[in-house]
């Protein structure tokens, strides 16, 4: 986590210098946060069912996407802006960003953006995509969609984006709020099986990821990126 906190930092300054390696630090930071929450899955998943829930669930599938390197989803906003398409192409378009607030009151400062309908290629067997994941298949993985698209309020998403006149693939959907509320169900998991925390580190975070931080994945809320705004 800190990893990811450190590339944001210096993220600015990087960027008006070399901005693909600013864009990519901040990608390989955001992978290595998905595989650091992989590894604990595999020694906590008997203590939490993962797949019950849509943020855990999701955070494995996006994980093992980008992980495998057979699909071209899951590309950062900033990457598809700067490094992908190249700016110049969307000079002047909107995209609809979702994202989900604390029910504490003090914002999440961070985020990552994702495509809805990179979700909807991967995860949903309904769309039919080339991209769908072959790791759960039939009945488990319409389940799996099932429970991520009710617990992320993805149905309210797509039908923001339809009646704001947004194409589908404008819309993105901010993945950290999901990657701290799915950190605190697994803390909190921890914590009530009896694991103890060792170390600074998980001293020091242990307290907000069980009892302080609560996000709200049930109330998305919307903000409009402009081309030529700074975000």
């Amino acid at each position: 986590m800190r990893m990811h906190v450190e590339a944001h930092i210096r993220f600015g300054q990087l960027f008006d210098v070399d901005r693909e390696e600013a864009i990519t630090n901040l990608d390989r930071a955001f992978e290595a946060k998905l595989n650091a929450f992989h590894s604990l899955y595999d020694v906590s998943k008997h203590m939490l069912s993962y797949f019950d829930h849509g943020d855990t669930a999701l955070l494995i599938a996006v994980r093992n996407a980008l992980h495998h390197h057979n699909n071209p989803l899951f590309h950062s906003l900033l990457s598809r802006l700067y490094l992908d398409d190249g700016l110049s192409r969307w000079a002047g378009a909107s995209f609809l960003v979702a994202s989900f607030p604390t029910r504490h009151g003090a914002p999440l400062i961070m985020n990552y953006l994702i495509r809805l309908d990179d979700i909807q290629a991967r995860l949903n067997p309904a769309r039919g995509s080339p991209h769908l994941d072959t790791f759960v298949k039939g009945s488990k993985a319409v389940d799996r969609f099932r429970v991520i698209a009710r617990d992320l309020s993805l149905d309210e998403i797509v039908r923001k984006g339809i009646s704001d006149n947004y194409p589908e693939d404008q819309v993105y959907v901010d993945i950290m709020p999901s990657f701290v509320s799915a950190v605190c169900r697994v803390f909190k998991a921890l914590k009530a099986a009896g694991a103890v925390f060792k170390g600074d580190d998980a001293q020091t975070y242990v307290k907000p990821f069980t009892s302080e931080i609560d996000v709200d994945l049930v109330n998305p809320t919307f903000r409009t990126l402009t081309v030529g705004m700074k975000f």
